[in-house]
């Protein structure tokens, strides 16, 4: 009798900003999506892409990666506007060294190798907007928060999320597992 292997869904690793920022992201979000449409999703800024693979590998993993990894500074660099669903209006992050190195180390945990060189950013909203509607959304975003492209925010927790691996379903994730006491604490959190 053969046996069955466990099943693999496809896992990212996300960084959530603190609550202030999630609040002031989250109403610029809301704002864009009445005009321009789109899905709903939480703040963050993917820090390893879709890797499929068990839940309890994935699970270990992060809590390996959580171990290497300390707070640091997302700092805003600009809105822009990108060429696919996820990345349709984003506020791009600064490469600072430590939003690069904390990549790279959860990156190594997971085995992810990007295809491209990593963008950090925090989408505003998703979708399958023209160029036009895409400047017309950016312009929006400053306007209807004119520092946003000024804003500094600490980066003191990571996330497992159950996400779709960039298909058509466009599910915008599931909470899995979150570091909540801290990066690089020992106390993981399993979120049912």
């Amino acid at each position: 009798m053969a046996s069955s292997s466990p099943t693999k869904h496809w896992y990212s690793v996300w960084a959530l900003p603190p609550s202030s920022t999630t609040t002031r992201v989250k109403t610029l979000m809301t704002r864009l999506r009445s005009e321009f449409g789109g899905p709903e999703f939480e703040p963050h800024v993917t820090v390893v892409g879709a890797v499929e693979m068990t839940e309890e590998d994935a699970i270990n993993r992060f809590e390996a990666a959580c171990e290497g990894v300390r707070e640091y500074v997302g700092e805003v660099d600009g809105v822009e506007i990108g060429t696919f669903f996820y990345q349709c209006v984003f506020l791009l992050l600064k490469k600072s060294r430590e939003v690069l190195e904390n990549s790279a180390n959860c990156c190594s945990h997971f085995g992810y190798k990007n295809s491209s060189l990593y963008m950090p950013h925090m989408s505003l909203i998703y979708g399958d907007l023209t160029d036009e509607e895409k400047k017309k959304a950016q312009e929006k975003a400053i306007i209807f928060d004119e520092s946003i492209s000024s804003l500094r925010f600490p980066i003191t927790r990571l996330a497992l999320y159950e996400t779709d691996g960039g298909k058509v379903g466009r599910n915008n994730g599931e909470s899995v597992d979150e570091d909540v006491s801290g990066i690089g604490e020992d106390m993981v959190q399993l979120i049912d």
